[in-house]
């Protein structure tokens, strides 16, 4: 069994309630893929291996609690599209969007799948990531929809990563059910969602609330099976238009309400109050050149827990850097480094309803990043520089 002690470092917990930020030199204690110990090393480790890490901070390894990185096919042609003018609105209906990537998705076998995502992976691992969230949601048949989670399932095989998957078969209505929403849900994604969660490739349940989409109440329905099945839900809430899904996913415990940027005060305070976290997706915003923010304020203001994520996605995100998430966290939204930080770790943690991450403390997996960084806040001051110098998986060195 591994056994080591890191030695000459300066540790960032992300603990939850801590005021500022908290760096404490400190000896750090892994022994299998746990830490044991912080400070106070046990005796026992008085022969284990100890690593000099020169005074280097070191804070839980980053955690990408919404993405879409698997899936075929690029939307290049839309991104010229909307600087042309069209909204994303405009590009959805005219069966680009969403759509667009189902038809790539669909012709891809899921070889193809997990080969094209893992590039992406890996850029996210580079800088630190040790956890990442996978969804489905562009394969809109069953088939499809569990071919993208068994390709998601794959590559924490390919790599030393933790995947958390999500059902997102209600992303969008396909052509072949345009204008029976309802009947989609019935015949492919509540069914789909009961074959998935069979199979063990289902960790939570998500869907695309708007006008686009599909409104409260069929996500309601959609939610109901989840409950039925044990699994926890989450939601694209609020994103392009109020819609009243983060009040909802928040009245059934939901783990977390993702885009927001059309949530109210009160609705920040009902998320609060279940403890359901708002996802913050900078990335989408900044590639649609969107004017309304999430509210900010409302969130800091009600006791919100605020994550951060990248959304990379093949349409409005086309982002897989954790950092430049972080820095538009803090430069689009007004987040302060140390909001975006626990965003990536503690709160981000959160999002997943994972307990054994996000925080440096004994018990906690062995999932860390060390940093060449004078300061916590130069993961957010930078853009286009990665400062990582080791990451640990588990207790084992990547």
């Amino acid at each position: 069994m591994i056994r080591f002690i890191l030695t000459n470092a300066r540790l960032l917990t992300c603990a939850e309630g801590a005021q500022g930020y908290t760096l404490q030199d400190a000896d750090l204690a892994v022994e299998g893929d746990r830490i044991v110990a912080i400070g106070d090393i046990p005796a026992d480790f008085a022969t284990a291996e100890r690593r000099d890490l020169g005074g280097r901070i070191v804070t839980p390894a980053l955690i990408d609690c919404h993405t879409h990185i698997v899936h075929g096919g690029d939307r290049a042609r839309e991104f010229e599209m909307r600087l042309e003018g069209a909204s994303y609105e405009d590009i959805a209906r005219a069966g680009g969007g969403i759509l667009s990537s189902v038809t790539a998705t669909r012709a891809a076998g899921e070889d193809e799948l997990v080969a094209s995502a893992l590039p992406r992976l890996d850029a996210l691992l580079a800088e630190g990531v040790g956890t990442i969230e996978v969804k489905s949601g562009y394969g809109l048949t069953i088939a499809d929809e569990m071919k993208m989670l068994r390709a998601a399932r794959r590559l924490a095989r390919e790599r030393p990563v933790r995947i958390v998957t999500s059902w997102l078969a209600a992303h969008a209505v396909p052509p072949e059910y345009k204008g029976r929403a309802d009947a989609y849900l019935d015949e492919v994604a509540i069914p789909g969602l009961r074959a998935a969660h069979e199979a063990g490739l289902v960790d939570a349940v998500d869907g695309f609330c708007e006008g686009i989409a599909f409104l409260a109440p069929q996500i309601a329905r959609l939610f109901d099976v989840a409950a039925e099945l044990g699994l926890p839900v989450k939601l694209h809430a609020e994103q392009l238009s109020h819609q009243g899904g983060s009040r909802l996913v928040a009245a059934r415990g939901g783990l977390s309400a993702d885009h927001v940027e059309y949530a109210t005060a009160e609705d920040a305070s009902v998320m609060a109050g279940a403890g359901t976290v708002a996802t913050l997706l900078p990335g989408a915003f900044y590639t649609l050149r969107e004017t309304q923010m999430p509210p900010i304020g409302a969130f800091r203001a009600a006791g919100t827990r605020m994550a951060l994520a990248t959304d990379c996605n093949p349409g409005t995100a086309p982002l897989t850097s954790i950092l430049l998430t972080m820095n538009m966290g803090a430069t689009l939204f007004r987040l302060t480094p140390e909001e975006c930080l626990r965003g990536v770790t503690a709160h981000a943690a959160r999002a997943l309803g994972l307990t054994d991450c996000g925080i440096l403390a004994p018990g906690m997996r062995a999932d860390l990043a060390v940093w060449n960084i004078a300061h916590p806040a130069e993961l957010s001051y930078r853009i286009g520089f990665n400062p990582l110098h080791e990451r640990y998986f588990g207790g084992v060195k990547c």
